[in-house]
């Protein structure tokens, strides 16, 4: 059996691993990392630690704290009572709002699962209140989230638009960005439509009511303790934490919220200072990365380490609150292949499935592939190790790069609905608890068909035309 050959069954090992036990993913990664590295590669320990993704780390911390923060001081549950005035109680346009607010937080930085964990108890706390299928909701957030997950400021368009870069592959980071958009819009419409939508159209609430929320200490609004006085049960319900654990794990774990919705008397939050400097930093993280090609990760921590200067009550607790587990997963996978690249896998791996004979055939395998593996696990971890693997088939030219690498990386986001993966195990267990089981099993047959559905929609839209 050749080194190849053991490295990629030391990758499936780790997915498979961590897909049926409690095992974090990113610890069993850098564990195959060491074993394979030393025992079959031969690389010492100083090797192995520089295929260690510091630069991503940096992305991953920042980011993820920075939004940390936005949570802790009322930014986002400003955001979201804003938006819901804006929509003037129309019921049906509400998941379209938390379809929107989730692709502008991925859009700006945020991680997948750190913007559904935010915003999926608040849309299930609508979906009570104002009798929206559960599902409706859920899968708005999680379109929402891969819709704007592949900004070239996003955790996911920054993996991929990587890859391409440094493998020196045609690429268009606004064409990623912007299929991955549409190709979620389009199918959240189709969502709406299915899990009764229609029945939305025309009713009305009355729009969010009330004084502005007291200000508190230091974190204008707070009450004290990083929370705004007035936040709602979601607010003060902790949201889930990503990791790379099945959904069973996360279902179990996260209590069901119920925030203030639509047509209920509420406190307004009002844009204080330190929210507004909120949303100027996180304005600033966007234009300072497109504008002035500055590292996103970088400039989180110093939007971050003002926030936490000026308001220090609103930092409270933030740094735990980062997405360490996704952190680690990420980190780990991002390990494991390297070190692959170094023994000369990925492009054995690209030889093989050229051989195949037919281009057409192999881009629509290694997407189907992509969703597969990706409804069991976490997408961030997918991105990391497949779209490497398919470099060496695209490098040959028979294929377009950048409608493969869009097609590749839409196949292995939308099936985030699965139970199975972050996001899904994240908007179950904000369900509340009686329709939990209904939303899981809905969500697994609505996961599992995207593993077919998107690899054919994507590759005949995006590959075949390629080929023409």
């Amino acid at each position: 059996m050749s080194d190849q050959v053991i490295s990629i069954i030391g990758l499936v090992l780790v997915f498979v691993i961590a897909t049926f036990t409690k095992v974090h993913m990113g610890v069993i990664a850098i564990v195959a990392a060491f074993i394979v590295g030393t025992a079959v590669a031969g690389e010492s320990a100083d090797e192995l630690f520089a295929g260690f993704p510091g630069d991503l780390f940096v992305v991953l911390v920042g980011v993820t704290l920075l939004f940390a923060i936005a949570k802790n001081n009322g930014t986002v549950d400003w955001l979201v009572q804003a938006s819901t005035r804006a929509v003037r109680g129309r019921i049906a346009l509400i998941p379209w709002v938390m379809f929107l607010i989730t692709g502008a937080l991925t859009a700006s930085g945020a991680v997948v699962p750190g913007a559904v964990g935010i915003m999926a108890p608040i849309g299930m706390g609508f979906a009570v209140r104002h009798k929206i299928n559960p599902i409706l909701m859920g899968l708005l957030i999680i379109n929402g989230a891969s819709a704007g997950g592949f900004s070239p400021i996003s955790i996911f368009g920054t993996i991929t638009n990587g890859v391409v870069q440094r493998e020196d592959l045609p690429g268009s980071e606004g064409m990623l960005f912007l299929t991955s958009f549409l190709f979620n819009l389009a199918l959240s419409v189709v969502v709406f439509f299915l899990f009764g939508g229609r029945k939305l159209l025309g009713r009305r609430a009355e729009t969010v009511t009330g004084k502005p929320a007291a200000e508190g200490r230091e974190g204008g609004g707070d009450g004290g303790d990083g929370v705004p006085a007035q936040a709602t049960a979601a607010d003060r319900t902790p949201a889930p934490t990503p990791d790379g654990t099945s959904g069973a794990t996360a279902t179990a774990t996260a209590p069901a919220p119920a925030p203030a919705a639509v047509g209920v008397e509420e406190e307004v939050l009002r844009l204080d200072p330190v929210r507004a400097l909120t949303v100027l930093g996180v304005i600033s993280l966007a234009v300072g990365s497109l504008a002035f090609d500055l590292d996103v990760g970088l400039m989180a921590f110093v939007v971050s380490a003002v926030l936490c200067l000026v308001s220090p009550a609103s930092a409270k607790g933030a740094v735990e609150r980062c997405a360490w587990p996704t952190v680690l997963l990420v980190c780990g996978i991002v390990m494991y292949v390297s070190l692959m690249d170094k023994m000369g896998t990925i492009k054995w791996a690209g030889e093989s499935v050229s051989d195949l004979g037919t281009p057409l055939v192999s881009a629509l395998l290694i997407c189907v592939i992509g969703g597969v593996v990706s409804a069991f696990a976490s997408t961030t971890g997918i991105l990391g190790a497949l779209i490497p693997l398919a470099v060496p088939f695209l490098a040959g030219g028979e294929i377009g790069a950048i409608g493969m690498i869009s097609a590749l990386a839409i196949s292995s986001s939308v099936v985030d609905s699965s139970p199975f993966s972050t996001s899904g195990a994240l908007t179950v267990a904000s369900a509340p608890e009686e329709m939990r089981d209904t939303v899981f099993r809905r969500l697994m047959a609505w996961g599992l068909s995207m593993t077919v559905i998107a690899p054919l929609a994507t590759w005949v839209i995006l590959v075949i035309p390629g080929q023409l």
